[in-house]
């Protein structure tokens, strides 16, 4: 009886918003604080979730980075390009702002009313439509306190060298050639402990290149960040940002950590000759899941300030995420959640190495239970002490939170009163597994700057890192976890040793006998453009075919040949208007796909 009065109430509650029984599917397919929202005539910030994945398989017979990042981006394109088609043509005609998320195949869309989801939800494309709400990142464990001047301090912070990383420096290794990238709550790149490290650093302020280098995916202040009287207040950088900027000091922290050496006696980084690039996903301090999906996929393929011309050679090797989504934020099991988890996959399956701190909810046992920490994929770091003991904020595993039982973090690494930068030039010392992420992301870049041939190769890289780690112990269990176990609960497989894992580094050879198909690209110049798009295609082979939609996927132009590797087209666009542009290249040997501006 109990159960037939809830479907009861179900039934009307669908009846009521939107003027239909539940005998139509679609209204399932939106989440039910978006259905709460809609009820209440509220517009909502959404998630619009494509049914359709792209099949990323082939990548992993691909022999180098560059190849790997290539074909997932242009799968990944062509993908999205198809599937989102008319759901673009229905929100264009709304005039309601969309982000395309094409890593994950997916639309954020801002203000969303009843009629539009109703449209949208009635797609047979179209798997789910969730929130994408903006939740404060709130991390009680790192409290800011002032560090003592440089001459007063050994030179070489203790997380340094507690990880054998000068020892790696002696060497002749220090992450040169190696590109590391933070997403955050923005960086300050004047800071003179990671300006020099910045890859668009040209030695002068003035002209310096942030195009695939910087990326703002701050589009909207959040309506929480307002005062009493409905006033964003004051962020210092403002929305999307042309140059780096942090406002909120995390970011900045986490930077010096991977790279940091004012060349002063400041020496607080890893890897002080890689190079870095960043994308700010917080708003003082407030996320969204798109946000941080949007940096995600700038790092699958940077993008000029405009967010066009994407570039997948100019990915990072390893990424740095020292935050987390919750609940609260809408991470959910069977929704944003497991986007997040798409994004991470296919992020790796790129060739890229995604670092993740565990979170701060410790001591107790399955606390490792947000994303992306606790994700297969993720390459999840705990914390500990200068004394080598877990600290007791580290989260915890085993992973209940989708039944998996898997063990997390995958390895520890000093993250308690850790020293680095902080916007103005100033320095600080903070706590937090947001700490103790850094120094593994620095640790990659010295692994890979031992042995470049690692690159690419995400899986061998990380096994590398865990194998070499100095095991210890936890002194308690958790359930049938054991403490003594390796990997265990607390450290994983052990705190990392920068000179273990490249001395494993310098071992490994790359696999031999497998094939690399070499895909299609092309270059289009310029973009924007005006009167024509000149087209430089490399890696074509036999029968080719070239087309061009507008925003509606209405055919503009259509070309099919006969080629051979290298070939330039020129295609006028004078007739038509201004907008944008997508094509679709098909040849012998693969596909590409890409967008095109015109002003």
């Amino acid at each position: 009886m109990k159960k037939l009065f809830l479907v009861f109430l179900l039934n009307n509650l669908l009846i009521n918003l939107f003027g239909q029984t539940p005998a139509e599917p679609w209204p399932t397919k939106i989440t039910p604080e978006i259905r709460v929202r809609l009820e209440r005539g509220e517009s909502a910030d959404v998630l619009l979730i494509f049914k359709e994945k792209a099949d990323l398989r082939p990548a992993q017979i691909l022999k180098t980075k560059s190849e790997k990042a290539r074909f997932v981006f242009a799968r990944l394109q062509e993908t999205a390009a198809r599937s989102q088609q008319t759901a673009l043509k229905i929100i264009n005609e709304t005039r309601v702002s969309a982000n395309t998320l094409f890593l994950v195949n997916a639309l954020a869309i801002e203000k969303a009313d009843a009629s539009l989801l109703r449209k949208l939800a009635e797609l047979p494309e179209i798997e789910a439509i969730a929130a994408d709400p903006w939740v404060e990142f709130v991390d009680p464990t790192e409290a800011i306190h002032n560090s003592e001047p440089a001459a007063d301090r050994d030179a070489v912070e203790w997380g340094i060298a507690k990880i054998q990383a000068p020892e790696v420096w002696a060497l002749g290794y220090s992450g040169q050639g190696i590109t590391v990238g933070g997403a955050d709550t923005g960086f300050d790149w004047t800071h003179p402990a990671i300006q020099a490290k910045y890859r668009g650093w040209t030695g002068d302020v003035a002209s310096s290149e942030h195009n695939y280098n910087w990326h703002d995916a701050i589009h909207n202040f959040s309506p929480l960040n307002y005062d009493t009287l409905g006033n964003p207040g004051i962020n210092p950088c403002g929305l999307d940002s042309s140059v780096p900027c942090d406002d909120n000091n995390h970011g900045t922290h986490t930077m010096g950590t991977m790279t940091g050496d004012d060349g002063q006696g400041n020496q607080i980084g890893v890897a002080p000759e890689a190079r870095w690039i960043a994308c700010r996903n917080m708003e003082r301090g407030w996320g969204k899941p798109s946000s941080y999906i949007e940096c995600f996929q700038w790092f699958l393929a940077p993008t000029d300030l405009g967010g066009l011309n994407p570039d997948p050679d100019r990915a990072p090797h390893v990424v740095n995420n020292s935050w987390y989504c919750a609940v609260e934020e809408g991470c959910t099991d069977m929704t944003v959640n497991e986007l997040l988890h798409t994004a991470v996959i296919n992020l790796k399956t790129s060739g890229v190495v995604v670092v993740v701190s565990n979170g701060n909810s410790g001591p107790g046992c399955f606390t490792a239970s947000t994303p992306p920490p606790y994700f297969e994929e993720s390459f999840s770091v705990g914390a500990t002490r200068s004394d080598d003991f877990i600290s007791g904020f580290s989260s915890r595993g085993p992973v209940l939170v989708d039944g998996s039982n898997r063990m997390k973090p995958n390895v520890s690494a000093p993250g308690q009163d850790v020293r680095s930068s902080i916007p103005g030039g100033n320095y600080a010392n903070f706590s937090g597994t947001s700490m103790a992420g850094p120094h593994v992301v620095g640790l990659v870049a010295l692994v890979l700057s031992a042995n470049p041939a690692l690159a690419g190769h995400v899986d061998d890289i990380e096994n590398i890192v865990e194998k070499s780690a100095i095991y210890f112990a936890d002194t308690l269990d958790c359930g049938t976890s054991s403490g003594v176990a390796r990997p265990n609960h607390a450290y994983g497989w052990g705190r990392v040793d920068a000179l273990g894992a490249v001395q494993a580094a310098l071992q490994w050879q790359p696999p031999v006998g497998t094939n690399s198909p070499v895909l299609p690209s092309a270059m289009v110049s310029p973009n924007p453009l005006n009167e024509a798009a000149f087209f430089k295609f490399e890696n074509l082979s036999g029968e080719t075919f070239l087309e061009i939609f507008n925003a509606e996927g209405k055919q503009v132009f259509a070309k099919k040949w006969l080629a051979q590797n290298q070939e330039t087209l020129r295609v006028p666009f004078e007739n038509q208007p201004a907008g944008v542009y997508f094509w679709k290249l098909k040849s012998g040997n693969g596909v590409a796909s890409g967008k095109i501006i015109k002003h």
